[in-house]
């Protein structure tokens, strides 16, 4: 059974002064797709995930500012990559072939404690395939909202019950996430949780974002080396996918840093 921390209550009193009002998703609608570019690959879409890519601690509150119920939790991001390389020897096995998500794992919490998120370039939609800490499993679907945070949405589930999402990272150190539902027919969403995540190992200040990832250009915190240099990767699933295939992975890196050159120029 999971037990409370003494330090629960300060947490909550910290989390409440952080959280501004603006995370609550009724203000954060699906943006209109039409205005929006859409990625070119999974791997491009699910960049938007770099940000939390590492290791947090988090403070879940069915009631905002409230420890009725409350709980602490910890919880880890990382790349998740599924080689797919040609059988043939003379082709190069680019990493951008590779099938890939994000995995989501958290110890303590009461709502989601694994989930795969991915994106369908055909539909141009994310995906979560969720389990909750009950064991039941839930899929979600959506996209960015008009102010920036993921918004995804569940089917009805056994008691018509629609479970929404809200994915919002403020900065490197401070992400939230917002747990909703409605009765299957209604407009009116009520509030299940809001859970406030904090980098381990950080304060609430920022700071410079330091190297990046060779493999996603998430925050690098580790490093790899191959033929004699060293490169920076965020988690382990990059550090994998690296070393599995790194003239690939390099490839594309160069790929990327020569569209940017590209439309620098443009500018």
């Amino acid at each position: 059974m999971f037990r409370q921390s003494k330090l629960l209550p300060v947490a909550l009193g910290l989390l409440a002064c952080c959280i501004p009002a603006q995370v609550h998703s009724q203000n954060d609608k699906p943006a209109d797709s039409n205005k929006l570019t859409p990625p070119a690959n999974a791997k491009e879409a699910l960049r938007r995930f770099n940000p939390v890519i590492g290791s947090w601690r988090g403070v879940g509150q069915p009631r905002r500012g409230s420890a009725a119920g409350a709980w602490s939790e910890k919880a880890n991001w990382t790349w998740q990559f599924k080689s797919s390389k040609p059988a043939a020897k003379d082709k190069k096995p680019a990493a951008n072939t590779a099938t890939v998500a994000i995995r989501f794992k958290s110890t303590g919490s009461k709502l989601i404690v694994d989930g795969v998120f991915a994106y369908d370039p055909k539909t141009k939609l994310f995906t979560l395939q969720a389990t909750m800490a009950d064991k039941t499993k839930r899929n979600y679907t959506g996209k960015p909202g008009s102010q920036g945070a993921l918004v995804l949405e569940s089917k009805p589930d056994d008691k018509d019950q629609v479970h929404r999402l809200t994915i919002r990272s403020l900065n490197s150190k401070r992400t939230l996430v917002l747990h909703e539902r409605r009765r299957k027919g209604s407009t009116f969403y009520t509030r299940v949780a809001g859970i406030g995540y904090t980098r381990s190992g950080t304060r609430l200040a920022t700071a410079n974002i330091g190297p990046l990832c060779i493999v996603t250009e998430g925050k690098g915190t580790s490093k790899v080396s191959y033929k004699g240099k060293t490169y920076w990767v965020c988690c382990s699933g990059c550090r994998d996918a690296f070393l599995d295939d790194p003239e690939g992975v390099l490839a594309d890196a160069r790929d990327r840093a020569a569209e940017k050159k590209k439309k620098a120029s443009k500018k």
